[in-house]
């Protein structure tokens, strides 16, 4: 226990320590929301790692997909990976860090007013953003409740909420987007060096790599193949891609993700961190699905109530697994999942703040904000969001709406955002209209889909698969309604997209010449 405590202290010491050192970065909105646009390719890389991979991850999804589709969920990591990060940054990251500069642009829903000249369109994006992302801040403490009740016996749920909630707001408030970013690179350290450890020490219990694999062969489960849950694409392939394809292709349309390529300092920078946040998805999200996928192996730890189901639902199957871990480990994994919730939480409230500052109160409600004013509400706003999402939590058997939302709430955001912003970074044509139709089919969806899930078709009722049609639907959506609508005017566009246009002299090893 003295152990546990003290690697606690130490951690939360350096996160408060980093929040005070940073506050001189963050005196100005630039500075506070983005880091003076001067964030190097390993603070970059790794704050979107670790805003990507949080408690949910590790706990629930890891857990969940795990249990379901064997040792094929490591394909969900390699999707992260893949599709995720490095093609995230392939497509996204050179064009949004120039564009966003170009048209002054803090924040998402302030892209989309400016590139389409539509306030009402910032403003409707903001109130998306508001109502999706304070939901899934909450669900970021779920993962924690069964770790520290096992880490901590006789510590309630309740403090462990408060104590991370706290910590989290002062050292954003303090220092802003910089002391985020620097805190997400020493929780992703963190992250990769747990995951490592106990993906090992999981391995170990059980025989080593071979003999898990052999263990999970001989388990049958009736309605699937015998050996399905250590086969290439385990029992269940459709359903798997459904997941693979919402957790990777989603982070294209997340707020809290996107705005990462905002703050990108250089050209050198776009290429390291894509190399950078790559690697890391692979070992942090790879490692995750690929330990869940031995949870089967633990079936005799595990308490079955009389329907079948799991006591405590899938959430219970990874505290289980490391339940037999050293204390050190457990003290490692205590830190790791604090780490993956604190630099999310910390992301998402960021995200929340400054969108509410910048795209509803400024201009709309408070006419002539100073810049002092705005990082001061800001600040005020991030304290009110933590302290909602922490209530949330708390609250969370009563609150069965908002905690059906949190599941939504990915699939709302990317279906939502996803199409209308990488089109509008790459299409002079996309119009005003099909934003538009977009917010509203995405959103929509997946609105409907909470509101009436039974009258949806079977495959369609989870909100993961309603999720990827909701995103993969705006990639239609978008252009279709950009046809038949009118166009935006040529001489706005051309002028927004001549950043992409401008000379710049290079060395001869980046270019040939003529």
């Amino acid at each position: 226990m003295v152990l546990k405590i003290g690697m606690l202290v130490v951690f939360f010491a350096i996160m408060i320590a980093v929040g005070i050192y940073c506050r001189k970065n963050s005196t100005d909105v630039r500075g506070f929301v983005l880091g003076g646009r001067a964030v190097g390719p390993w603070l970059t890389a790794f704050a979107y790692g670790t805003s990507y991979f949080s408690a949910v991850i590790f706990v629930g999804y890891a857990g969940q997909f795990g249990w379901k589709f064997g040792i094929a969920s490591t394909w969900i990591g390699i999707g992260n990976a893949v599709l995720g990060s490095l093609l995230a940054w392939m497509v996204l990251g050179r064009r949004t860090r120039l564009m966003s500069q170009h048209l002054e642009s803090s924040t998402m829903p302030e892209f989309f007013g400016k590139r389409y000249s539509s306030t009402a369109l910032k403003i409707a994006a903001s109130v998306i953003v508001f109502i999706f992302l304070i939901p899934y801040t909450a669900s970021l403490y779920n993962g924690l409740s069964r770790l520290f009740s096992m880490a901590f016996p006789g510590v309630s749920y309740s403090v462990c909420v408060i104590v991370m909630a706290i910590l989290t707001g002062i050292y954003v408030i303090a220092g802003g987007y910089m002391a985020t970013a620097i805190n997400d690179f020493i929780q992703g350290v963190i992250m990769i060096i747990g995951i490592v450890a106990v993906i090992a020490a999981v391995l170990t219990q059980n025989g080593g790599f071979i003999a898990a694999l052999n263990g999970l062969a001989e388990i049958h489960v009736e309605g699937n193949a015998p050996g399905a849950f250590n086969s290439f694409f385990g029992p269940d392939p459709l359903n798997l891609m459904f997941v693979v394809i919402l957790t990777s292709l989603g982070t294209w349309g997340l707020p809290q993700m996107v705005q990462k390529f905002y703050a990108i300092k250089s050209e050198k920078d776009i290429t390291k961190g894509t190399i950078i946040s790559t690697v890391f998805a692979i070992i942090v999200a790879g490692g995750c699905y690929f330990l869940g996928g031995f949870g089967r192996l633990f079936t005799d730890r595990l308490t079955f109530l009389s329907d079948g189901s799991i006591e405590g639902g899938f959430d219970a199957i990874i505290p289980t697994m490391l339940s037999g871990l050293p204390d050190v480990l457990i003290a490692i994994v205590i830190i790791l999942v604090l780490s993956a919730s604190m630099s999310t939480l910390s992301s998402l409230v960021l995200a929340s703040s400054s969108t509410l500052t910048l795209d509803l109160i400024k201009d709309h409600v408070v006419k002539n904000m100073t810049e002092k004013k705005q990082v001061l509400i800001m600040r005020i706003l991030i304290v009110v969001f933590i302290a909602i999402s922490a209530y949330i939590a708390l609250n969370k058997d009563k609150l069965s709406a908002i905690a059906d939302m949190m599941g939504i709430s990915w699939g709302a955001l990317a279906g939502a955002f996803l199409a209308p912003f990488m089109y509008g970074l790459y299409w002079k044509k996309t119009s005003k209209a099909a934003v538009w139709a977009s917010f509203i089919f995405g959103a929509g969806i997946m609105v409907l889909n909470m509101l009436f899930r039974g009258a949806f078709p079977a495959i369609l009722q989870s909100p993961i698969n309603s999720g990827v049609i909701a995103m993969l639907g705006g990639l239609v959506v978008v252009p279709v309604v950009s046809m038949v609508t009118r166009k935006p005017e040529k001489a706005l566009t051309d002028e927004m997209f001549a950043c992409y246009n401008k000379e710049v002299i290079v060395t001869a090893k980046k270019s040939l010449g003529d």
